[in-house]
């Protein structure tokens, strides 16, 4: 017997609070996904190697960072790290 994959389509409508909560998060995301790009970007031309940091470094830079959870500030910077491997990677098709 073959299984097999069923799908459910799902519509959210978030209140007025749950809208403000997403746009913040998402807006913190990118902030800190451009500065640790930046931030890698400039440490490559200074001594040849991407180095990233976390995002509590740019949270005391930027205090209204603390004002999302930090899961989602960490997967941004997971989400540049895997960008990262995957270009730089000797196995990546060019």
């Amino acid at each position: 017997m073959i299984k097999q994959n069923k799908a459910v389509e799902l519509r959210l409508y978030p209140n007025k609070e749950q809208q403000v909560l997403l746009a913040k998060t998402f807006g913190c995301c990118r902030k800190v996904y451009n500065l640790a790009l930046a931030e890698s970007i400039e440490s490559y031309k200074q001594n040849g190697k991407f180095e990233h940091s976390n995002y509590i470094t740019y949270r005391e830079q930027f205090p209204f960072l603390g004002e999302v959870e930090a899961q989602a500030l960490n997967q941004s910077l997971q989400n540049l790290k895997s960008a990262f491997k995957n270009r730089f990677s000797k196995t990546a098709k060019r």
